[in-house]
């Protein structure tokens, strides 16, 4: 039920390793030590037939070159912080600077391009993988030796878990989250897709896509998906956060406690079913707005404008700037966990 192989060679020597992991009911995954990258996932339409969701590549040479982190961990901080600066504690941090002018996924270096170490293993429930990755005081200029463990779980009843985990030896910031490109039809674009939401509010960027620190109410705008509807069908509103988003590229506040209801997506033409549930405040739709055809993924795949949909469950982007947000801090003596899991079924 596992299976693992090689993928290729870093620049530096390093082998890079695939793990396959395929369930009872037949679901297939298969993810890489690099970024803890899942480059596939097979699952059955209403009719029984398998079909690959996720957007990816073939060969380690082109997640090397061009992936805009398909599949990928993102750490140690998802999303955007402004100008790439924040404070704790009266000490000033600089970080990478890699997006219109703020810092985004971690850096230059970030958990996606990093080996983890993955240790195999199964249950009468499952087959998962542990990763297990030490980022080092100052990794790309944020405090703390993190120690960090997910946990990849591919359950007999279709559902993914994956459990992250963290210590840290001083006062830092953390946010991950997990950043695989979703079609559920297995090819085509998303606009199809139907899509609900968990939230009433969302928060509205600025022109560089950093939050206003302002909450916004759903109601009355594109961004109501409080009950499913098209993704195709605002998607191109007259609406300035539309325009400066391309699109969808935004974090709704989730509605809940605990381990809730985030998000649905379901595919009309396979009758697939995405649901998605999680620990964490937030979760960032994006639209796969900046596909633009160069990227020629699995089996010589072109990977267009909006071929593609992440749903990243995660704290509220430049968190350690708003003091009005949910904290990103992690102490010393504290353990960061978050749980997001992912059930996939079918609609007849």
């Amino acid at each position: 039920m596992i299976s693992d192989g090689s993928f290729g060679f870093m620049p530096d020597s390093t082998e890079v390793k695939y793990f396959v992991l395929a369930n009872s009911s037949g679901m297939e995954m298969t993810v890489l030590n690099f970024g803890g990258i899942i480059t596939s996932l097979k699952t059955p339409d209403r009719d029984g037939k398998m079909a690959d969701i996720v957007l990816g590549f073939d060969n380690l040479q082109d997640y090397l070159d061009q992936s805009p982190y398909f599949g990928a961990i993102i750490g140690r901080y998802g999303n955007r912080i402004a100008k790439g600066k924040f404070t704790l504690d009266s000490t000033n941090y600089s970080l990478a600077v890699n997006n219109i002018g703020n810092h985004l996924h971690g850096g230059l270096i970030g958990f996606d391009k990093v080996i983890w170490d993955v240790t195999p293993f199964d249950s009468e429930k499952g087959v998962g993988l542990k990763l297990s990755y030490l980022s080092k005081d100052m990794e790309e200029g944020y405090p703390g030796n993190l120690n960090v463990s997910i946990i990849y779980f591919l359950n007999n009843e279709n559902e993914l878990e994956i459990d992250y985990s963290a210590i840290t030896d001083k006062k830092t910031v953390i946010n991950l989250t997990q950043h695989s490109y979703f079609n559920l039809r297995g090819d085509g674009d998303v606009l199809d897709h139907e899509l609900q939401i968990n939230a009433n509010k969302y928060l509205p960027v600025d022109s560089t896509l950093i939050p206003t620190g302002q909450l916004a109410e759903v109601v009355g705008t594109p961004f109501d998906f409080k009950t499913p509807k098209k993704i195709g069908r605002d998607i191109d509103a007259d609406h300035p956060q539309i325009r400066t988003g391309g699109g969808f590229d935004h974090c709704w506040i989730l509605e809940g406690q605990g381990l809730k209801f985030a998000a649905t997506a379901y595919d009309t033409h396979s009758g697939r079913v995405m649901d998605v549930h999680t620990t964490e405040p937030g979760i960032q739709f994006y639209s796969g707005n900046f596909l633009d055809g160069q990227a020629i993924g699995k089996g010589n795949s072109v990977y267009s404008k909006r071929t593609g949909l992440c749903l990243e469950t995660q704290h509220y982007p430049d968190s350690p700037n708003q003091d009005s947000f949910p904290s990103t801090v992690l102490n010393v003596g504290e353990e960061y966990r978050s749980k997001t899991v992912f059930k996939f079924s079918v609609r007849q």
